[in-house]
């Protein structure tokens, strides 16, 4: 079974209270810092190296708090060992800039 993109055109969707969210993850950075939309993926670096999973979690524990939610409320959908991946986040209290500046783009045909 092909698993489809439930995003649409954008970087995230919700589904009920979850928000669903496309990551282009990028390992070995700086700093930790949510970057801009790249497509239909939202490009986050991470300072952790990729290995095992590590540099996922390492993600996981660095957005929770961004999103006034518990490590325990972001699952790795798909790419825990993945630049490409997809986290599922349950009703996030609060969200970056970034998800506010694009729900106020207009869609692009």
């Amino acid at each position: 079974m092909t698993r489809r993109n439930s995003t649409g055109d954008s970087f995230f969707a919700w589904e009920g209270d979850t928000l669903v969210v496309n990551i282009l993850g990028k390992p070995n950075a700086a700093r930790n810092v949510i970057g801009k939309p790249k497509g239909t993926q939202l490009k986050v670096s991470v300072t952790a190296a990729p290995v095992a999973g590590k540099a996922t979690d390492h993600m996981v524990r660095f957005l929770a708090p961004l999103f006034g939610v518990v490590t325990a409320d972001i699952e790795v959908v798909f790419g825990r060992e993945n630049v490409n991946k997809q986290l599922r986040i349950k009703a996030p209290k609060k969200l970056p800039a970034v998800f506010t500046q694009s729900s106020l783009l207009p869609a692009e045909d």
